[in-house]
Parts: C-alpha cells; sequence; structure tokens
C-alpha cells in the first residue's frame, strides 16, 4: 500500500514531527515548552501506580544517532470511565518503522485481539501488555514482529478530541449510516452518524474511529481510521493549522506520554519531512491468522510465528527494493574465470 493513511495515534506522531520542523520565529519558546513536556515524570506519568515498574530497573532508551532504523509502538486507549491511576487496554497499537537511509516510513497495525507472550506475564492478548507498563508493551511487540522497538507513544482518545477541536474539524464523507446503542453506558458512547459528507468535530471523529458493529468488525474499522486519519493529517499539514500549533501542542499534551527526547523528536522531524510512506500492514496479516477460542474467549493467534517476522522483513524491505551490487570495475561475464564467475552478487 501506497497511501498516506493512519491511524489516529500517528496523527499524534505528525503533530509532533510539524511542531518540531516548525521550530522558529515567534513560536520557539512555547513549541520547545509543549514538547518536553510530552515527556512525562513521577506522578505525571500514566504509569507511575504500576506496582511492578521499578524506577531504577526501567529500560533506558537507547542513543538513537538519526542514521539507523527506528521503531516507533504507538498505542491509543479509551480511559473515559476508568478508576484513576488505572491503566487500560490499548484499543489501537501500531509500529512505525523509519529508514533513514531508504528514506521509508512503514506501519504495522496491530490487532489488539492477537494472542501473544506477554513478557513475564504469560500468554494474553497484545492489548493487555500496555497495563503492566510500556516497556512490556515494546517487547511485546518486539517478540511479535521480529524487530526491535525502542520507543512509545502513548495517548488517551481525549487528546484525539482535542486535537480534531483545535483543528476546527475535519471534512469527511462518511461512506455509511453508523449507529450503535449502548445502554450499558447510559448511552454516553452511542453513535450516530449519516452516510455523506459531514464536518465532524473531535466527538463525531472519535464516534467514527471507534465504530466496529458491521460485518468486518475491527478489520473494517481499521480501514476506516486510516481513511480519516489521511484528511486529519492533510489538514495538519495547510499554513492555518501550522500557525496554530503552540495551542494545538497544548491542548493535546496532557493526554500524552513518550520516552522520546526533545533530540529524538528533532531528528525524527528531519527524517519524517525528508520521507514518504512505503505501506500500511496489518498484523497479523489474513494469510497468517488464525481465530480461536482459548479459556472461552475469541482471539487471534498466528499460524507461523516465523513467517511472520520474515513477512515483516520483506515489508521493511521490499524485493524491488533491493538492488544489485555491481563493482566498479566489473568485466564482461564472458571474460571471466570459472573461479571469477562463481563469486555470488549480494542483493
Amino acid at each position: 500500500m501506497t497511501r498516506r493513511t493512519k491511524r489516529f495515534t500517528l496523527t499524534i506522531i505528525l503533530c509532533i514531527v510539524v511542531g518540531a520542523i516548525a521550530l522558529g520565529g515567534v513560536y520557539v519558546s512555547s513549541i520547545v515548552k509543549e514538547l518536553q513536556g510530552l515527556q512525562k515524570e513521577g506522578e505525571s506519568s500514566p504509569f507511575h501506580n504500576i506496582e511492578h515498574i521499578d524506577q531504577e530497573q526501567t529500560i533506558e532508551p537507547p542513543v538513537w544517532e538519526g542514521d539507523e532504523v527506528v521503531n516507533i509502538l504507538i498505542m491509543g486507549v479509551d480511559a473515559r470511565g476508568m478508576k484513576e491511576g488505572e491503566i487500560p487496554r490499548s484499543d489501537a497499537m501500531l509500529v512505525a518503522s523509519l529508514d533513514p537511509e531508504a528514506k521509508k516510513i512503514s506501519l504495522f497495525s496491530l490487532m489488539r485481539d492477537s494472542y501473544v507472550e506477554i513478557p513475564g506475564y504469560n500468554n494474553n492478548r497484545i492489548n493487555t501488555a500496555i497495563t503492566h507498563g510500556p516497556n512490556v508493551a515494546m517487547q511485546a511487540a518486539s517478540d511479535l514482529l521480529g524487530i526491535p522497538v525502542q520507543y512509545y507513544v502513548y495517548t488517551d482518545f481525549q487528546g484525539f478530541i482535542k486535537l480534531v477541536d483545535a483543528l476546527g474539524g475535519v471534512d469527511f464523507e462518511v461512506e455509511k449510516d453508523l449507529y450503535y446503542v449502548s445502554k450499558a453506558d447510559n448511552h454516553q458512547y452511542d453513535i450516530d452518524l449519516k452516510q455523506g459528507m459531514q464536518h465532524l468535530d473531535g466527538e463525531k471523529a472519535l464516534m467514527y474511529v471507534r465504530f466496529r458493529h458491521d460485518a468486518m468488525s475491527d478489520f473494517a474499522r481499521t480501514e476506516r481510521q486510516r481513511e480519516l486519519l489521511k484528511a486529519i493529517a492533510d489538514k495538519m499539514l495547510t499554513s492555518s493549522s501550522i500557525a496554530k500549533l503552540p495551542s494545538i501542542l497544548n491542548e493535546i499534551n496532557p493526554y500524552i506520554d513518550t520516552n522520546l527526547s526533545l533530540n529524538d523528536i528533532w531528528k525524527l522531524a528531519s527524517l519524517g519531512y525528508q520521507s514518504t510512506l512505503q505501506g500500511s500492514e496489518q498484523i497479523p496479516p489474513m494469510s497468517l491468522l488464525k481465530e480461536e477460542r482459548i479459556g472461552g474467549a475469541a482471539v487471534l493467534t498466528v499460524r507461523d510465528e516465523e513467517e511472520l517476522k520474515s513477512y515483516v522483513k520483506d515489508v521493511l524491505k521490499p524485493a524491488d527494493a533491493q538492488t544489485e551490487e555491481v563493482p566498479e570495475n566489473r568485466i564482461d561475464d564472458n571474460d571471466m574465470s570459472l573461479e571469477e564467475s562463481s563469486e555470488k552478487v549480494t542483493y
């Protein structure tokens, strides 16, 4: 896939990146302050109440020099109705892989019901990993994909609402009537959107990305989220939105936590500005996905874990991007000796 579509949490990253690019002029001090505030510490961190996190043993992110592949776990949660200090399961999980050499970005959307090993906590749905802290979530994603995950970005759905409202809403064509009523929640989370072009504010945009009550459930919801995020990303890049970056960042700041430093964000900004989206893939892909019931619960398992890791590697390094390395002083094959012709050509 080559479309620049992303789920709502990736739009938060776009906001950070554009904010870093926009550093300059009268916005310098305010934008820097907001970007620095994205990395929460102590009681400001949403994870400060997790019993199993020992601050002395917390994994420090690597020093990123800006020239090696970096993988970022992006998590979105719905904390409405949760008790203070309680960590909800992640509703959306993506891994963004940025390749500075190829100037490519690859996105992996992790199905939240994927049944995997949660490091230190036995097997469970991957969306439970974040309840044990970001380090556990990063390791679970890394084990599933077969690539190192060095960074995370964690955000609440409320941050998404604030972002859309700060942008002044977004014009978007809803593909069909979307309706869902939840009496159990006193109709607090009801969804009612009509087919056709709509101007979505934050609340209505959240309805759209949350809806999964049709035949394809989460599979269809993923597609809807990507389409809406494309529209939001396009609006984020307008001059009027860039001019409002300090206020936009201020609105979403309370709902974001990350281990990315200001310097890391600056490097990501430079890389993101030069890069293009290589593709966006569902993990596990349909060909490797198996629906099962474990412990009475419906979950998704992987048919072949090693094949999945190979699939991820193929996405990151497509065959058509692999070029033959030809020596500068290469001679015609007809003039080569048998020994010389047996040398391997690497790809």
